[in-house]
């Protein structure tokens, strides 16, 4: 066991006995090795349990913890923080996978910048689990008082590229374990309300893509992004243009999934709370014609989408020529 450890990496799991093995591996593979590894297993009913103290007999670095019955990975993580020693916490996925550099690169950051920095992030790559090729990647883009960067959007991405120094989460406290979703989006914006985010441009994270994710279940999403407009509606309140945004995108979701009339609620109000965006009007006027109508203006608009692409293409060979 580290008794003084300056990271402390919290991996909350779940009945992922075939992944989680790969996650634990990815910390162990570190170059930075000054962590200790907190695996918080939340009431798992196949062999996790199993194949966490496999490797924890070979590592005493790593804490194994277990609810009596799931909770959530808010819950797990929260377990997790009170559970850290470290001046540091990072948080993994137990289906995702660091490359090793990925503490080295971000503690390197924290070296060279202000006490007013409380979080490093880095890119990240979008893996399909069952071909394993790389789908697409995320480059950080936005830095220093990201606040209302994430009051826009989740511009951070996954809590697995994240390392936060713990006074952030001393001061804004712990997950908010009552979301059904975007519980570390919600984190992201309560220390950017106080603190600098900084960020590894490299894509230094894997995400898995599989259907085995709280992403895949649309009404637990809807719920999130739900309660978080109505947990930020003060602060949204004063920024029109990102509240309406919100509810633009939200109506846009709902009038996809055939749940129009409530979509339409969301278009509508978007219009109300920023009238200044013509899209706004578009969408609107197109949930008119129920989902059908909706989802044939998208039709048309991939399809001219994929027109222009490929007149750019035969411009460009020509040009070439």
């Amino acid at each position: 066991m580290n008794k003084n450890p300056t990271v402390s990496v919290i991996i909350p799991t779940y009945n992922r006995a075939h992944l989680v093995g790969r996650a634990i591996q990815s910390v162990l593979n570190q170059t930075y090795q000054g962590f200790e590894l907190i695996v918080v297993d939340d009431g798992s009913t196949d062999n996790t349990e199993e194949i966490i103290k496999e490797f924890q007999q070979e590592d005493s670095r790593i804490i194994y913890l277990k609810h009596d019955q799931n909770k959530g990975g808010s819950a797990a993580r929260n377990t997790g923080i009170k559970a850290s020693k470290g001046e540091y916490i990072a948080f993994l996925d137990s289906d995702d996978e660091w490359l090793p550099e990925k503490l080295m690169e971000q503690l390197n950051i924290f070296k060279y910048e202000s006490y007013e920095f409380g979080a490093v992030y880095s890119g990240l790559q979008y893996i399909n689990i069952k071909g394993n090729h790389k789908i697409k990647q995320h480059i950080p883009r936005s830095e220093g008082y990201i606040f209302d960067d994430l009051l826009t959007k989740n511009c951070v991405g996954s809590a697995s590229t994240i390392l936060v120094k713990k006074e952030c989460i001393d001061q804004v406290g712990l997950f908010d374990e009552t979301l059904p979703s975007c519980q570390d989006w919600d984190m992201w914006i309560k220390i950017a309300k106080y603190y600098k985010f900084a960020f590894v441009k490299a894509p230094l994270v894997k995400y898995y893509f599989h259907c085995n994710q709280i992403s895949n279940n649309f009404k637990a999403v809807v719920r999130g992004e739900k309660m978080i407009i109505d947990k930020y509606f003060i602060e949204l309140k004063k920024r029109p243009y990102i509240y309406s945004e919100h509810c633009f995108l939200l109506g846009n979701k709902l009038c996809h999934s055939a749940e129009i009339r409530e979509g339409q609620k969301f278009l509508f109000k978007a219009i109300i709370i920023y009238p200044f965006c013509i899209k706004y009007y578009i969408y609107a006027f197109c949930s008119l014609f129920g989902v059908g109508g909706y989802k044939y203006f998208f039709n048309i608009k991939k399809y001219l989408k994929n027109i222009k692409k490929e007149m750019h293409i035969i411009i460009k060979n020509c040009a070439i020529k």
